[in-house]
């Protein structure tokens, strides 16, 4: 009780802020490296979540651990095959990898025309007309990167595939350049290679995938195997593995088995190439962690610093009010009351200063947010998060009264009859 009533004594805060008016200068400075390092901290850890935002962002409507596989040439001989066989992998590889790789999750093949440099496929509708990307797709395709499709409209399903329907899903794009502004073209024909489609969905493009545009036409993979002919042969695999599988070990099993099957050298690594999106995720969000623990590296040791310095502040403090407090002892302040007088002081500065920081910190944080959020760049909402915060503060609490405690110590170890003598 004694406690409370010290802490909202008046006469309590009007000797704090006499013995900071006194030394304003010296003390200021010092502040400033308290707040310095709450400021590092809060800006550096801001501006990696900002990133680790950005990329949660940008990859949302994707499989976080999502691999593309494809085949290409072998650079080994082997089995009585030459180097530079030409490979081809196939629809069957698929059941193939799902059984004997049971990290996988969702696999699913895919054939295209024009997406990588290729002649796109030219789609009239009326006297509208204009080159686009053709995808042979699965309907699992949604299940490893979702297909954002406008609300009537639907994407290919199962019965698609089965029937190899002629049904097509256009991009925004697509619809703008080959239908008029008002017009609805779910239900309508279009005509790609000469053969007429059915618009059954409008998908919204997102990038979430090494390739795509916002003009592609999707139609069901058995559909697109009837219009090119392309037989069994698969361009590449979208593959997505559970979330606690291991991307890189997954990687290297799916290209093991695919050597398998098709007979190549269990050395050559030329033999199929990868993209993983999962490695490259990995990679991104442990270097916005690595960031955001050498923030509280960082700032922990500022702060530490300028914890330090506020209590040499106060230690030059009490040597220079060695005569006023011992004429505080003189009249009965207790050794109890002339500590908790110094520790508050100590705390109250460092938490003033870790207050201003904060402040700044966020300022900061909210300017970067202004500055780039209309730039094509992975970068959202740079926020430090409340627990961070809390926790700073209460270090700084912490570290503010450990080291008033020193300074606290200096002053009730001064006899009152020799403070009394002190010039």
């Amino acid at each position: 009780m004694n406690s409370i009533r010290f802490l909202f004594d008046k006469n309590t805060w009007q000797e704090i802020f006499g013995s900071i008016g006194k030394n304003k200068t010296r003390t200021i400075i010092t502040v400033i490296g308290v707040l310095w390092g709450i400021f590092i901290y809060i800006a550096l850890a801001g501006a990696a979540k900002g990133m680790d935002n950005g990329f949660e962002k940008n990859f949302e409507t994707v499989a976080k651990n999502s691999i593309w596989a494809w085949s290409q040439s072998t650079s080994m001989p082997y089995a009585g095959f030459k180097t530079g066989r030409t490979l081809r992998i196939k629809v069957k590889d698929a059941e193939v990898l799902k059984n004997r790789i049971p990290e996988i999750q969702y696999i699913a093949p895919v054939n295209t025309k024009g997406a990588f440099g290729g002649a796109s496929a030219l789609t009239v509708r009326g006297i509208k007309s204009n080159s686009y990307a053709v995808y042979g797709y699965f309907p699992e395709i949604a299940k490893i990167a979702t297909q954002k499709i406008y609300d009537n409209g639907r994407f290919i399903n199962d019965e698609d595939i089965v029937q190899a329907r002629k049904v097509c899903v256009i991009g925004d794009r697509t619809q703008q350049e080959l239908f008029d502004k008002d017009e609805d073209p779910i239900g309508a024909y279009i005509r790609v290679e000469n053969i007429y489609f059915q618009v059954v969905g409008v998908h919204k493009f997102t990038q979430t995938t090494p390739f795509g545009t916002d003009g592609d036409i999707f139609i069901p993979f058995t559909t697109f195997k009837k219009l090119y002919n392309t037989g069994e042969d698969v361009q590449f695999f979208t593959i997505a593995a559970y979330d606690d599988a291991d991307v890189i070990q997954v990687e290297k099993d799916i290209k093991a088995v695919l050597r398998s099957i098709h007979r190549v050298h269990p050395e050559d690594e030329r033999a199929f190439g990868a993209f993983n999106l999962g490695e490259i995720f990995n990679k991104i969000m442990g270097f916005a962690n690595g960031i955001t623990f050498l923030s509280l590296i960082v700032g922990v040791a500022t702060i530490l610093a300028g914890v330090i310095g506020i209590g040499n502040i106060l230690l030059i403090s009490v040597k220079e009010r060695t005569k006023e407090l011992g004429i505080r002892r003189a009249l009965g302040a207790t050794p109890r009351e002339v500590r908790s007088l110094i520790i508050l002081e100590s705390v109250f500065l460092t938490m003033i200063a870790g207050i201003v920081g904060i402040i700044l910190g966020a300022g900061v944080l909210s300017l970067i947010n202004y500055l780039t959020k209309d730039i094509n760049f992975p970068y959202t909402n740079p926020t430090v998060p409340i627990p961070y915060v809390l926790g700073a503060l209460a270090i700084m609490i912490i570290l503010g009264t450990l080291i008033g405690s020193i300074p606290a110590q200096r002053a009730v170890s001064i006899k009152p009859i020799d403070a009394l003598r002190e010039e």
